[in-house]
């Protein structure tokens, strides 16, 4: 359709942009305690093969899931930076911080348990320790000169 002059198409439009993805911060709060109890429920899968006298002897075990702001964006069918909007909002600022913390937490406690890899947890939470080794090059009292008559 060719633009004509005069034409009033854009009355036509009832809304701009797309509805909100959580009308409340409620059902933000309920979508995330889904993720959470899912990820308690659904537990990493580990098959462990032990060799011993001759024998094969192989054991199921479990791993706990981690909680992670991207497992938590992908469980809610949103980007993390569409979660990183609603921190800017005012009425879900208090539960999306809330989120974070429990997220930090449980993968603080897990690591601090030994449940997870307290390295790659250190990391993801920024508590790796940082040295800084700095070397100083001093110039020597005297430095050789040449001497004359030498």
């Amino acid at each position: 359709m060719q633009f004509q002059l005069g034409n009033e198409y854009y009355k036509l439009r009832s809304k701009d942009g797309r509805d909100a993805i959580f009308a409340t911060p409620e059902e933000m709060v309920d979508k995330a305690n889904e993720y959470f109890q899912w990820a308690i429920d659904n537990p990493m899968k580990e098959q462990l093969t032990y060799h011993s006298q001759g024998m094969i002897t192989q054991t199921d075990g479990n791993k706990l899931r981690a909680f992670s702001l991207e497992g938590l964006c992908n469980h809610l069918d949103i980007c993390t930076d569409t979660f990183k909007n609603y921190e800017g909002k005012p009425d879900f600022f208090g539960v999306t911080k809330r989120i974070r913390q429990i997220i930090d937490v449980q993968q603080f406690e897990g690591a601090a348990s030994g449940f997870l890899n307290p390295n790659i947890i250190a990391r993801k939470l920024g508590l790796v320790d940082k040295s800084e080794t700095k070397t100083v090059y001093e110039q020597p009292l005297f430095p050789d000169v040449p001497v004359k008559g030498k």
